[in-house]
């Protein structure tokens, strides 16, 4: 298999799980508005990545989603960098963003978590969502290429006890 082939594969299958797991945070309010006791284990598997305070989440169908506003910006955002992976990478290309990108995109997240905090200010869902947002958007240039990495490596170590 080649390393294309291999981030190819990686890329789809990680298109795949988040589409699924935005999929399931908006399924469990509106299991829950249905009174289907399923909702209970998509809230259930939520909790364990998010802290799910109904003040600080979305709601749809009457209920809050599966997860906070700003989690819910990171998942769209890492959605949404998946989406451009191969508009900004090709399948080739195994190199990490830069640095300073990383910076870029994280620190409106950190500024407003720590204002947050430190009670200095209460931020307003939609600005939650956008800097969760924008520090999605990074994280599957490191995810994708970090994966492709581990699969190529362990494929060469396996070749190599032959």
């Amino acid at each position: 298999m080649t390393n294309r082939k291999t981030v190819f594969l990686v890329y789809s299958f990680t298109l795949s799980i988040i589409i699924i797991w935005i999929a399931l945070i908006f399924l469990a309010p509106y299991l829950k508005s249905r009174s289907s006791s399923l909702n209970l284990l998509i809230y259930a598997a939520c909790s364990s990545v998010c802290h799910q305070i109904p003040s600080r989440s979305l709601h749809v169908f009457g209920y809050p989603l599966a997860v906070c506003a700003r989690c819910l910006g990171i998942y769209l955002g890492f959605l949404g960098g998946t989406g451009a992976f191969p508009l900004v990478r090709s399948f080739s290309n195994l190199s990490l963003p830069k640095t300073k990108s990383f910076i870029l995109l994280s620190l409106p997240m950190i500024i407003d978590a720590a204002g947050n905090i430190f009670q200095l200010w209460r931020s307003p869902h939609w600005l939650r969502l956008i800097t969760g947002l924008l520090w999605g958007l990074i994280l599957p240039f490191y995810f994708i290429v970090g994966l492709t990495d581990f699969f190529l490596r362990l494929r060469k170590h396996k070749n190599l006890r032959l």
